[in-house]
């Protein structure tokens, strides 16, 4: 089964999704958040869409390894989804992977304007397949 990785944002959340083997991670969309909440019935979806039986969420830590109110946002939200979804969900340390994604975007001459639009999937790929290959049984 496959894992879906999620970047949760202010505005948006990057979503990517790993193969039938759980070797790489591939991504899917980036979810706008909404007032109403509609983003779950969003990421509900794509769940049953490519049969994920596990959720990775991106944790924000401090590079000092702690927890600031970002992190706690995110630890929130995790917990919502394990209570909506009735799936594992992981929270996975996240520390730099939206600079990551923003510098292979300006390396790959992406422009600011379509960058804005990605950087938060490509944030998802980055945060699933670390865990992928942090948890891989190869």
């Amino acid at each position: 089964m496959r894992k879906l990785g999620l970047d949760y944002g202010d505005r948006r959340i990057g979503a990517a999704v790993s193969d039938a083997f759980g070797w790489t991670a591939q991504g899917l969309e980036t979810i706008e958040r909404r007032r109403d909440g509609s983003e779950l019935e969003r990421i509900r979806h794509l769940i049953e869409e490519y049969e994920v039986s596990e959720v990775v969420v991106g944790l924000p830590k401090n590079m000092n390894g702690t927890v600031g109110p970002r992190g706690e946002i995110c630890i929130e939200f995790a917990n919502v989804l394990r209570e909506t979804l009735d799936l594992p969900v992981h929270l996975w340390d996240e520390r730099l992977t939206t600079v990551s994604a923003e510098r292979v975007l300006i390396e790959g001459d992406v422009s600011r304007k379509k960058r804005k639009g990605i950087v938060d999937k490509m944030a998802a790929v980055l945060i699933l397949q670390n865990y992928l290959d942090a948890n891989s049984k190869r």
